[in-house]
């Protein structure tokens, strides 16, 4: 197999654009270019097929009107007027963006919501002042539900992922969700979750000398200390939480999750992927069966009262007890 020059043009879409708008600015310039010529300028080693392959790739996805002057040995624009900017994003791309920006929802209070946005307004910079798009792509056609935000005490995103990068201990005012007052608590930050809108950082904590999960939104006053730490060899994430299911109430005991479903769910049961690893099947009746294993009880709990009364649990008997016991706390409060 041949060996790859030093010096040769990288393949991939975003080295690929940043050529192809080398290739548009020497263009445009009047510089006539061909190959020799943007190797002399960019300090690479284009091939003339390479380079043949831009110049197509410039007149059959952007329709560029570009032609070459045998005389002056480079290409040029039939029309002068014309730049590559104009036809950077397609409307299939623009519709794409579009569907990516109410994403940032879930990065609400973190300085990743500014770093995105950021990104995103440099990406709106590189578009021409005047563009014309089909006006379906602008009115708000697609919209994203998301869980409620919570909210972060200035500087504990940051100090969080940063301890988590560093392995330093962290020292916090931390309020539980039964408490009304906080209380100083030192922390080894293993792991940081985003889930359903809220952010948790999962780590040791010196209070309970045990790995604890802590919902961010509880902490305040969080400082990065001197001190550093090693996670354990034998720290699993996957011992502490369930991509699936989430992380919150974790026993560390794995169960098999065994449920059924009522026919009228029969469609919207099957269509979705609700577990890693699962078993899913229609039963004779019409009914659907699912099983997965999970270590999160809890959260498996809030999910089957939410099919209100259309999913029966069958195991394990843990799990059809808590879920009784969450039924009758509903009827008591009601």
């Amino acid at each position: 197999m041949a060996q790859k020059k030093k010096n040769e043009p990288k393949n991939n879409s975003f080295h690929t654009l940043n050529y192809l708008m080398k290739i548009d600015q020497a263009i445009r310039n009047g510089e006539y270019p061909n190959a020799n010529k943007l190797n002399k300028m960019l300090g690479t080693e284009f091939s003339r097929s390479t380079f043949g392959r831009y110049i197509r790739t410039l007149q059959d996805d952007y329709g560029a009107p570009v032609e070459f002057d045998f005389k002056k040995n480079g290409y040029y624009y039939t029309d002068n007027t014309f730049f590559i900017q104009q036809v950077m994003l397609k409307e299939g791309e623009l519709l794409t963006l579009s569907t990516i920006l109410p994403l940032l929802e879930q990065y609400k209070n973190t300085p990743l919501e500014e770093s995105y946005r950021n990104l995103m307004n440099k990406l709106i910079e590189m578009l021409p002042q005047n563009i014309t798009v089909d006006s379906a792509l602008i009115n708000n056609e697609v919209h994203f539900i998301s869980d409620p935000i919570t909210k972060l005490e200035k500087g504990v995103f940051e100090n969080v992922l940063k301890a988590t990068k560093m392995q330093k201990t962290l020292e916090m005012e931390y309020k539980t969700a039964q408490n009304t007052d906080y209380e100083i608590r030192r922390f080894d930050p293993y792991h940081m979750i985003c889930q359903k809108g809220s952010w948790y950082v999962l780590g040791y904590s010196y209070h309970a000398k045990d790995i604890r999960l802590y919902a961010m939104p509880r902490i305040r006053n969080c400082k990065i200390t001197k001190d550093k730490f090693k996670i354990p060899k034998d720290f699993k994430l996957s011992d502490h939480i369930d991509v699936q299911m989430g992380a919150w109430g974790n026993s560390g005991e794995k169960f098999k999750v065994e449920i059924e479903f009522v026919k009228g769910l029969k469609t919207y049961v099957m269509e979705r992927t609700w577990h890693k690893g699962q078993t899913i099947k229609e039963n004779k009746d019409g009914s659907v069966y699912l099983s997965f294993e999970t270590n999160q009880l809890g959260q498996v709990v809030a999910w089957v009262m939410s099919f209100t009364g259309g999913a029966k649990v069958l195991n394990p008997p843990e799990l059809k007890q808590r879920v009784a016991d969450a039924a009758r706390e509903i009827l008591k409060n009601s």
